[in-house]
């Protein structure tokens, strides 16, 4: 199998669609294709219905879902493949972790007769403990996180691995996202949350309970987010988890996401090991059944996330840098021969570099490192120092035809990314992005590629994904707090320069205010020492309307939705240095 990306343009192959991928990527949407299994008696899961599976388990006083999906219609298809085999109602759910939550209204849904997903919604929170619903503590606050203050990140890095902005089909055409067949399957829009919160909470710790007559243990086991539980289903020699992955365990996210820290994922395989179970079901992937089965591939699974830490650690002891670590730790061939252990996903010199900056910090020892230039200059005297911005066009383009795609690479970033790139200069640099999509057999990878590549030859720009935009469909879940809060991640420094002033917004009767200081806008629910002040009343559905562009602050003042008073100049150029279109205007 190929590394990071072949060397190799004959193992990239066309499929039907006309989509260009690796082999081994087109591979992996076998191992993930849509499939009903039933790995034991009374135990179903449904894999390739979307990112992730959802899983039932029929226990005395009824069915357990085990993680519900991206959406409300997501979860209506498995509950329709469960129905063709099994009629006992749904009594209980357990989440694994924050992410797949979103279709657990669909069960209310069912249960009720129901006709339309948001009254089931409506009902379901109305009625409290209605339908059992156990997991870890920290899944709300997960779920708001990643919308709030990192929200344009956290969406253009979705975007970016999960190929949401490529095409069906044609040469740039989605193939898999390596987990999964899609990030979100298109047959269930619009996606609508179907959300219901924890009613019995776990925390960092294990233990049992029982839920529909069904004794359980669990094991907090932190994965890709730190609110991963993993769980034993002893009577039956099942673990559910969310652990073991169909592809090598993602230390790195390329979207970009908190350290992921090997010695303690390792936790969450030694649990697995030591329940040795008869039947594994992950969050992603087919089942694995077989106890020896079991243990040789998770084993495997465990020691190569083992290796990459051992091996990063000696290189940083021996004083290499991140660069020459990531090019000197290679995980063994044997790790080719498992889905488990291949880099279908995410890749080994991108897991490493991550473990170092987790470890260590930004800082390898790389004496060129410690005090850079500024990039855009770097890059012009390199260009300079090459002969030119057309004697590097030529040097870049060679290499690539030479197949030196990491140097070709290099040398059309310093042409992209510098004060006179031209359409040409950006398109060669495409041409690098769409070679290494092309020839990676890791899904993140290619999608990654070729979503930039697409960005840079205007062919799927990517502009509104570097703009903080507070969308009323996400923003409506925030309470009025963490949508204030969020502005001070969008405040332009120069523009409040010199300026003390204490802004409130009365949202709803609820009384929040900014004090903005020395350049930052400081959150505050009581009055403060400013040299000016204002107050601003309004609705809660006008503030998200003018965060979201809908309105704008001037409309809504004219019209008399937003009532302000107080020193109204100053408020007037505090809004203006917020990042938000429609606070500004």
């Amino acid at each position: 199998m190929a590394r990071s990306f072949d060397r190799d343009p004959k193992n990239t192959i066309v499929m039907p669609s006309g989509q260009r991928a690796h082999r081994d990527t087109v591979r992996q949407s076998e191992v993930i294709r849509r499939q009903f299994e039933s790995p034991c008696d009374g135990v179903w899961s449904l894999v390739g219905n979307g990112l992730s599976n959802q899983t039932f388990i029929k226990a005395r006083d009824g069915v357990i879902a085990i993680d519900t999906g991206e959406s409300i219609e997501e979860m209506r298809e498995a509950l329709r493949e469960l129905r063709a085999v099994e009629q006992a109602p749904i009594v209980g759910v357990i989440y694994t972790h924050f992410h797949y939550v979103d279709g657990t209204a669909a069960i209310l849904e069912e249960s009720d007769g129901a006709g339309k997903s948001g009254g089931a919604a409506t009902r379901a929170n109305a009625a409290g403990a209605k339908l059992p619903i156990v997991g870890h503590k920290r899944i709300a606050t997960n779920r708001t996180r990643a919308s709030a203050e990192i929200g344009p990140a956290y969406s253009r890095g979705l975007v970016e691995q999960f190929a949401i902005a490529l095409p069906a089909d044609g040469p740039d055409g989605l193939v898999n996202v390596g987990l999964g067949r899609w990030y979100r399957n298109p047959a269930h829009a619009p996606f609508t949350s179907g959300h219901l919160p924890v009613t019995q909470e776990l925390d960092d710790s294990t233990g049992t309970f029982t839920l529909a007559g069904e004794t359980i243990e669990w094991a907090h086991c932190p994965s890709d987010s730190d609110d991963s539980v993993n769980f034993y289903f002893a009577s039956r020699g099942l673990c559910v988890h969310n652990t073991v992955w169909p592809v090598l365990f993602n230390v790195y996210a390329i979207r970009g996401e908190e350290y992921r820290d090997p010695r303690v994922l390792l936790r969450g395989f030694d649990q697995v090991l030591a329940w040795e179970p008869e039947h594994l079901i992950g969050a992603h992937g087919p089942a694995i059944s077989g106890k020896k089965q079991i243990r040789e591939r998770v084993t495997r699974s465990r020691d190569a996330i083992q290796f990459l830490w051992d091996q990063t650690v000696r290189g940083i002891n021996k004083g290499w840098t991140a660069d020459e670590i990531a090019d000197r730790v290679k995980l063994p061939a044997g790790c080719d021969d498992d889905y488990l252990t291949s880099e279908l996903y995410g890749v080994a010199e991108h897991h490493v570099r991550q473990i170092f900056a987790g470890l260590r910090g930004w800082f390898d020892g790389d004496e060129s490192k410690l005090f850079p230039m500024e990039p855009a200059e770097r890059y012009q005297r390199l260009i300079d120092g090459f002969g030119g911005r057309s004697k590097v066009r030529e040097q870049s383009a060679r290499a690539l035809d030479n197949n030196d795609v990491r140097w070709a690479t290099e040398m059309a970033t310093w042409l992209a990314r510098t004060t006179g790139a031209t359409a040409d200069d950006k398109a060669l640099l495409a041409r690098c992005m769409r070679t290494i999509g092309e020839r990676t057999p890791a899904a993140n990878i290619r999608n990654w590629a070729l979503t930039r590549a697409r960005h840079l030859d205007g062919s799927g720009p990517m502009d509104r994904y570097y703009q903080h935009r507070f969308s009323a469909r996400l923003v409506q879940h925030h309470d009025n707090a963490t949508i204030i809060n969020t502005l001070r991640v969008t405040l332009e420094p120069s523009l409040v320069e010199g300026i003390d002033h204490l802004a409130a917004f009365v949202v709803d009767g609820e009384r929040l205010s900014l004090h903005v200081r020395n350049g930052v806008a400081v959150p505050t629910r009581v009055s403060t020492s400013a040299a000016s002040s204002s107050e601003a009343t309004l609705t809660r559905n006008t503030l998200i309307d003018v965060l979201s562009g809908r309105t704008t602050w001037s409309e809504c003042v004219q019209r008399g939705s937003i009532v302000v008073s107080g020193d109204s100049t100053t408020l007037n150029l505090v809004r203006a240095a917020f990042d938000v279109p429609g606070l500004r205007s």
